[in-house]
């Protein structure tokens, strides 16, 4: 293995419904950790739940049962919807876990020794939903900034984080490492709305409920998300324990991924205590756009969800990680329609890539007996799709590393189209019945050679159609890994098999009638 690399998801608040929106973020990391596996990094990829607050203590009071037995539901349900995604995360860590709320009340413990938490009264606006403190200032029309709903006045003994103290620091931090905080537009977010406009400290403990990690020093108190959640990142690697091995060989976190409404937290208070601590930043906090319906972000309490099961159920998984990857254009909002999914799959998958495939291996299966050829008889006119082939893999790495999924597809679509239209264009059906087998070997060979270097890049994004692809064309498994990319890797000789389309074609106004009623 060469260097390590540490991307993470937030962790995710189990009080509602897990909608499409909700893995978005999950499934863009889950493409950069195959990614960069196939890259062959040694891979931490972490996801969990943020389980504690009032919010879950209502809600399970409501429902009749414990907190504990209410997030247990909600994780399971959580935790089904990652397995049929085929989310390849290395560890899932919640909340109520024992090893990280005894690192939660240690990480406490020490920022009051040293002075960083100190005790005082809280009195100001505070939003239920998003459990999130405001000024006055930050209030949008005297509703909450992030999510719009109605705020209450609250005053109550709390613990304090000199989040102030960390102002300058946080500024220079942020104006000098352009790529700590992307896209740019965020960057300029937090410096113009937060940071340049003045900090104040912020409350990380209440009295008014129960359903939290206690303060061990004064258990009347449960500590508040910013230490309890926004730790989950390195207590999750074994930080406040007696075994380190795991911190010590990932940290810092290459790569923070997540919603842009919950960057403020990420680049701001998270940092802030990462220095208080003395602990190394993250390289990297993203804040992605939102996968709108109807022009709004997918929530429960506005009914606009799409249920990810039911549709991985009916289209299969591919086709729905595809569209998460490929419809949305990276660091900026994207939308949702039933018919922008179906659409996608028809074009994109079926037409484009099944057919391709369909169509290669069966001309091998009619020329050539099944078995792949030799290149004989090259013409100027392979040399495009070489070059395409070839060139491929370095951009699709690039835009990987700039974290844009959806242009890294776009490139690898390039070499699916480019051999479709190779088809059209050499004719091999003509070919064959010109009786130039030379010249017909070549061409068989190329589509076949092609067809594989977009299925070992497709192993980054997609779980199922690779290796579907790779059975069907006879592909050695040590010649399914990003170190085969170059052209002519794949030597002839090997049997292709004809396979089911990858992708039926859809009836969409069918479909739609279906799933929408």
């Amino acid at each position: 293995m060469s260097d390590k690399y540490y991307i993470t998801t937030p962790i995710y608040y189990p009080s509602g419904t897990w909608h499409l929106g909700t893995c978005y973020t999950t499934v863009i990391c889950d493409a950069l950790a195959r990614f960069k596996r196939l890259e062959g990094k040694d891979v931490f990829y972490l996801t969990g739940t943020d389980e504690h607050g009032q919010k879950i203590e209502k809600k399970a009071q409501e429902a009749g049962i414990s907190p504990k037995q209410f997030v247990d539901k909600q994780v399971d349900g959580l935790i089904k919807v990652w397995d049929m995604l085929n989310i390849s995360y290395d560890k899932f860590i919640r909340t109520t876990d024992d090893y990280h709320e005894q690192a939660v009340q240690k990480i406490f413990r020490r920022l009051y020794d040293q002075g960083d938490i100190y005790k005082g009264y809280y009195e100001g606006w505070y939003c239920t939903s998003c459990e999130s403190f405001f000024t006055d200032t930050q209030l949008v029309d005297g509703k909450c900034p992030d999510c719009g709903r109605e705020v209450n006045r609250t005053k109550e003994e709390s613990y304090f984080f000199r989040l102030s103290k960390y102002q300058d620091r946080l500024i220079q931090l942020i104006e000098e490492n352009e790529e700590f905080l992307q896209p740019k537009s965020r960057r300029n977010e937090m410096l113009n709305n937060f940071l340049k406009k003045g900090l104040e400290d912020i409350a990380v403990s209440r009295t008014s409920f129960t359903w939290g990690v206690p303060v061990d020093f004064d258990p009347k108190h449960v500590v508040y998300v910013w230490i309890d959640a926004l730790t989950n990142y390195i207590t999750a690697l074994g930080y406040g324990s007696d075994d380190t091995t795991l911190f010590d060989r990932y940290w810092p976190a290459d790569l923070h991924l997540m919603g842009k409404e919950i960057v403020r937290f990420h680049s701001i208070i998270w940092p802030a205590m990462l220095m208080a601590l003395d602990i190394p930043l993250p390289k990297q906090v993203y804040g992605h756009g939102w996968l709108l319906l109807g022009g709004d972000k997918m929530s429960k309490s506005k009914g606009n969800v799409i249920g990810p099961m039911e549709l991985v159920e009916r289209y299969g998984v591919d086709a729905v990680r595809y569209f998460l990857l490929r419809e949305v254009p990276f660091g900026s909002d994207g939308s949702y329609t039933n018919r922008s999914l179906l659409t996608r799959i028809n074009v994109d998958l079926a037409n484009d890539l099944g057919n391709l495939v369909s169509r290669s291996v069966a001309m091998v299966l009619k020329y050539f007996d099944g078995v792949v050829p030799s290149v004989d008889k090259v013409e100027d006119i392979d040399n495009d799709l070489i070059s395409i082939a070839n060139d491929m893999f370095a951009t699709v790495k690039d835009y990987m590393d700039k974290l844009d999924a959806p242009s890294a597809l776009v490139e690898i679509w390039k070499l699916v189209q480019r051999a479709n239209k190779y088809i059209d264009e050499t004719m091999p059906w003509t070919l064959a019945k010109e009786g130039d087998t030379s010249r017909l070997a070549t061409v068989m060979y190329n589509l076949i050679e092609s067809i594989r270097m977009v299925a070992v890049l497709l192993r980054a994004y997609m779980v199922e159609t690779p290796d579907k692809i790779f059975d069907s064309i006879g592909v050695p498994e040590q010649l399914r890994g990003f170190d085969s990319m170059t052209f002519g890797t794949m030597p002839a000789g090997y049997s292709v098999v004809k396979c089911p389309p990858l992708f039926p074609r859809i009836d969409i106004d069918k479909d739609l009638m279906e799933i929408e009623g």
